[in-house]
């Protein structure tokens, strides 16, 4: 029997509930195709720094590095404000993308029919639907430049530093990414500005070469920020780096009606990747049972997808998702003011009946 090895990530705040109602897809969608899962529970965040001092151990990612998938809820708790910067929970994240070269973050935003009137933007602006997917650079750029604080505490710099290899190699996934999609890739950048946004513009336009099929464009990204919003229906595929992949993906979150449907991907050039709903922690909400679960059970579809190759499985699960939102089932986050919402664990159970 076909196996998968696939480490869980449960992490803080609304983490348990959410990857509990992933696992519970995974497992459903095991049985209807006759394969084994093998689950690896680790700890991450403010989970690990109870269990161990730090946000993540070299023994975790010994541990994560030898499975094919990795599904992941949020880290993240107000009672770490206090701690050390290199101790918070967030540090966790970026020293696992760094060691297991999760170079690649892929967020797609799609905005479904049957929730169009949650979106802030007019139904006119939204016409023939969203799907935009935001490739963004995870492994380079100011958050993992040199920083650099005064011992005055007066002065501060960070250093945003590319080569033209780490472009190349995010570029080269962002076209083939286009061509599975309307073979359009929309550079964003500063190039007018930044050295390094110059580079990155250089080094795209090499890549776009081998791929003549599809239509690339370039865009300073404070006119892509604005372009989401009175025009988002012109984008396709948009390739960036990793502070401004950061901050556009937020945005354009917004425009599907709820942060609480939007997966992502984190991968390396093994295929191995990270898979996590793109909100927080959310601890204000945590144990309650009202939480969104959709973000990370679409997460699981993209894990299906990309680490394991079944697309199949991933199609269940996606269409399973939207038979539950056309059939009017929401969680508190989406619900009307008349409507009666469902808690995380029911939205779950109905996407893995509808399986």
């Amino acid at each position: 029997m076909e196996s998968y090895k696939i480490g869980i990530l449960k992490g803080d705040g609304i983490g348990p509930e959410i990857v509990d109602e992933g696992i519970k897809v995974i497992q459903k969608i095991a049985a209807l195709n006759a394969f084994k899962v093998d689950f690896i529970d680790e700890k991450i965040g403010g989970d690990a720094i109870d269990a161990y001092g730090v946000p993540i151990t070299d023994e975790t990612l010994k541990v994560l590095s030898t499975c094919e998938a990795i599904l992941m809820g949020s880290v993240g708790d107000p009672k770490y404000d206090h701690i050390a910067p290199e101790l918070r929970p967030e540090k966790a994240l970026l020293k696992m993308r760094k060691t297991l070269g999760l170079f690649a973050n892929i967020r797609p935003a799609r905005l479904y029919e049957a929730l169009k009137e949650h979106s802030p933007l007019k139904s006119s602006i939204l016409s023939d639907g969203l799907d935009i997917c935001v490739v963004r650079e995870l492994n380079g750029g100011i958050y993992f430049g040199e920083q650099v604080e005064s011992a005055d505490g007066q002065s501060a710099s960070d250093l945003m530093a590319y080569s033209a290899p780490e472009v190349k190699r995010i570029a080269k996934i962002a076209f083939e990414m286009a061509m599975t999609r309307d073979k359009k890739v929309t550079s964003v950048d500063k190039a007018n500005v930044l050295a390094s946004s110059r580079l990155w513009r250089k080094t795209v336009i090499e890549v776009s070469k081998d791929f003549p099929e599809v239509t690339l464009e370039h865009l300073y990204v404070d006119n892509a920020a604005m372009q989401l919003i009175i025009n988002p229906m012109q984008f396709d595929v948009i390739l960036t780096s990793n502070l401004f992949g950061d901050i556009l993906s937020d945005e354009m979150s917004v425009l599907t009606g709820s942060i609480g449907l939007l997966p992502s991907a984190s991968i390396n050039e093994s295929k191995l990747g990270l898979y996590e709903p793109i909100h927080g922690s959310a601890p204000s909400i945590a144990g309650q049972n009202i939480a969104n679960p959709i973000a990370t059970i679409l997460s699981v579809a993209m894990m299906f997808r990309y680490s394991l190759g079944r697309h199949d499985c991933a199609d269940q699960i996606e269409n399973a998702v939207l038979k539950v939102l056309n059939n009017g089932h929401r969680t508190i986050d989406l619900a009307g003011k008349d409507q009666k919402s469902l808690s995380t664990s029911e939205i779950g159970d109905l996407i893995a009946e509808a399986l």
